[in-house]
């Protein structure tokens, strides 16, 4: 099972009712598993801010955290979804990685 199937199974214990999980490993670290964005709506996240929001993703990953270099946070209620429609594009990589020489 890839990194991102099982993000994508631990991120199923928020209730989602939207889930996407993109590997954007390959515009940061060459393919190394290690640059992610996940996009996650959950009545869960009622009431919440980002912090408290994050602090969920966070738990439901465990372990999982200390395999991921970066992992980009797009948290909404169904409501502020369907406001919304879409997360933001993800930026251009600045640089930076370890296996730059």
């Amino acid at each position: 099972m890839s990194k991102r199937d099982r993000i994508l199974t631990a991120l199923e214990a928020l209730d989602p009712q939207y889930l996407d999980v993109l590997d954007e490993s390959h515009m940061h670290s060459r393919g190394q598993e290690t640059h992610y964005k996940a996009v996650i709506v959950s009545p869960v996240f009622a009431g919440l801010n980002a912090v408290k929001r994050h602090q969920k993703v966070y738990a439901s990953l465990g372990e999982l955290m200390g395999q991921v270099h970066a992992l980009a946070l797009h948290t909404y209620t169904p409501e502020e979804w369907a406001a919304q429609g879409a997360a933001p594009d993800s930026p251009t990589c600045r640089g930076g990685s370890k296996l730059d020489h």
